[in-house]
């Protein structure tokens, strides 16, 4: 009994030390050797955790639109690089370089970098600002 309750208490520790940007891979939802860049305007901002969105309409060639989701970090990263509730907001035009999803009908990518033309803001080009765990080295969308 003493040996099953000193391997359920040394589990217990050693899972409360794993990374908290440890609970999934990404690589497993996008592809993280390619880059994507698409342009919308916002129709939904949502700061929460694990990660936050960002949903985007986008027009195609022929003013068809489709909603894409940008999946971004998560509370804590967004607001220790500034970002907070009211940074983005729905009708905002933005421009995201990110990871496009491994299934091109998802219509979703994972943030690299974000520019709102407008007024110069931007996110993802300084070294604070990337998500945990995913390492990206495209150039920025100007």
């Amino acid at each position: 009994m003493k040996a099953a309750s000193l391997v359920l208490m040394l589990g217990i520790i050693l899972g409360t030390g794993t990374p908290a940007n440890a609970h999934h891979a990404f690589a497993g939802t996008y592809v993280l050797d390619q880059t994507a860049t698409i342009e919308g305007t916002i129709v939904q901002f949502d700061v929460r955790n694990p990660h936050s969105f960002v949903t985007l309409e986008i027009r195609d060639s022929e003013g068809k639109a489709a909603r894409w989701g940008v999946e971004w970090g998560s509370v804590t990263l967004l607001n220790q690089t500034g970002v907070t509730k009211q940074t983005l907001k729905v009708g905002d035009k933005v421009k995201v370089t990110g990871a496009p999803a491994r299934d091109a009908t998802e219509h979703k990518v994972l943030m690299k970098i974000i520019l709102r033309p407008a007024d110069g803001w931007g996110w993802g080009e300084r070294p604070e600002e990337v998500i945990n765990g995913y390492s990206f080295t495209a150039p920025a969308p100007r």
